[in-house]
Formats: C-alpha cells, sequence, structure tokens
C-alpha cells in the first residue's frame, strides 16, 4: 500500500519539477529536462517495485515525461524543434552509456566502495541502453509525426488532449514492445514477458492522461522566446 501512495507522490513531484523547469528556463528547460529524464530513466528501469500486485519496473513516469516534452515543443515552437530535441536525448542517451561504460572498465582501488553498486547500476545499461536507444528513437521520432498528423484534424486549443493522448497511445505501445522485446525477450518465459508488456503499456497510458492536464498548464507558461508555430510541409 505504501508503494502506490508513494507512487502517487512521486508522479505529482515528478510533474512539478517539469513544469518548473519549464517555468523558469523556458524552451531550454525543455532540452534539458528531456537529457536528464532519458539518463534517470534508463537508471530507475534497473529496480523492480510491487504495485497492485504487479511486479514492475520504476522509469516509466520519468519517460512519459518525455513525450510531454516533445509534444509541447511540438505544439508551441513546431515540429522541427521536436525533432531536434528526440535528436538530443538520443545524444544524450549514447553518450552516458559509453562514458559510464568506460568509467566501470577502471581499476578501482582497494578502499574503493562503490565498484560494486556503479556495476549493478550500469553493468546492465548495454543492453538496456540498446532497447532504451532504438525504442526511443522509433517511438520519439513517431509520436512527433502521429502529433502533426492528428494536429490536421484536430488543430483547435482545446483539443489538445486528443493531439497529446491519440499520438502517444500508439507511439507509447510501439516503444514498450520493443524495448520489452530487446531488454526482457528470452531473458522471461512468454507468459511473463507479455505480463510486463502489457503492464508496462496500460501503466504508460494511464501516466499520460494523468499527464494531460500538466500538458495544459505548460502550454500556458509564456516565455519572450515564444513565438508562433509554423507550418511545416508534410
Amino acid at each position: 500500500m505504501f508503494n502506490i501512495g508513494w507512487g502517487i507522490f512521486y508522479m505529482l513531484v515528478n510533474f512539478g519539477f517539469f513544469l518548473l523547469c519549464y517555468r523558469l528556463f523556458g524552451k531550454k528547460g525543455l532540452y534539458a529536462w528531456i537529457g536528464v529524464a532519458t539518463v534517470i530513466a534508463n537508471i530507475q528501469v534497473v529496480k523492480t517495485v510491487e504495485m497492485f500486485g504487479i511486479v514492475m519496473t520504476l522509469g516509466n513516469t520519468m519517460y512519459v515525461s518525455l513525450y510531454l516534452t516533445s509534444d509541447l515543443l511540438n505544439e508551441k515552437f513546431g515540429r522541427e524543434e521536436a525533432k531536434r530535441a528526440v535528436w538530443f536525448g538520443f545524444f544524450t542517451l549514447i553518450m552516458t552509456t559509453v562514458l559510464m561504460q568506460m568509467v566501470l572498465a577502471f581499476e578501482p582501488q582497494e578502499s574503493d566502495i562503490s565498484q560494486g553498486a556503479l556495476e549493478t547500476i550500469f553493468g546492465l545499461m548495454p543492453r538496456l541502453a540498446l532497447g532504451s536507444l532504438t525504442a526511443y528513437f522509433v517511438s520519439q521520432f513517431l509520436d512527433v509525426r502521429l502529433y502533426s498528423w492528428i494536429r490536421k484534424y484536430y488543430p483547435k486549443r482545446h483539443q489538445l488532449w486528443i493531439r497529446n493522448n491519440g499520438s502517444t497511445m500508439v507511439s507509447s505501445f510501439v516503444d514498450t514492445l520493443i524495448f520489452c522485446s530487446i531488454a526482457f525477450l528470452g531473458q522471461y518465459s512468454l507468459q511473463v514477458w507479455l505480463e510486463i508488456l502489457l503492464t508496462t503499456y496500460v501503466f504508460k497510458f494511464v501516466l499520460t492522461a494523468a499527464g494531460t492536464p500538466v500538458l495544459y498548464i505548460a502550454r500556458n507558461f509564456h516565455h519572450a522566446e515564444d513565438e508562433p508555430v509554423k507550418t511545416v510541409p508534410q
């Protein structure tokens, strides 16, 4: 029961920091959030917890915030800006993976107490990172494209929830399918793998719905750098 209450509180804190990051730093804050969230989500996924009688990995809340970020950039600054941010997140994850594998290769001093902990967390990163990089690359660019496509049919200001949830519903499933296939297929039985796949997707979609009001709040923030979205040829 503690995990459920703490999970709700964590979600509120997570979205609160997201809003604060954009409110204080504008578009640069969104880029910073993508860099930080991409790395943190891949560290958190190492830890498993139980909620509602289901064993799940952490990192979903942070990862869903990446979709909120790209959708907000698409909404306020256009499709090309959202694509540029996706590339930034992709680079951040590659850089972190390479650097941390190099850190692990150093021979620790006899009194060192951190090597084991670092190996536990970052030793799993290559396979997780491969799954995450592939899933991130495909799903995020799919989300940007879908958001722009849905926007042609539901362009009104109050229809933001349709654009956000519609694009994320599809792209998050693709993301979950790719990541779970690379990271967990063969590690667990097919039944357990399917349970992880379905519960992870459902949890992500619930978090996306919960984050929709946050996206509406963030859209109403105004900065000097804000400018009208230019129409990009499809």
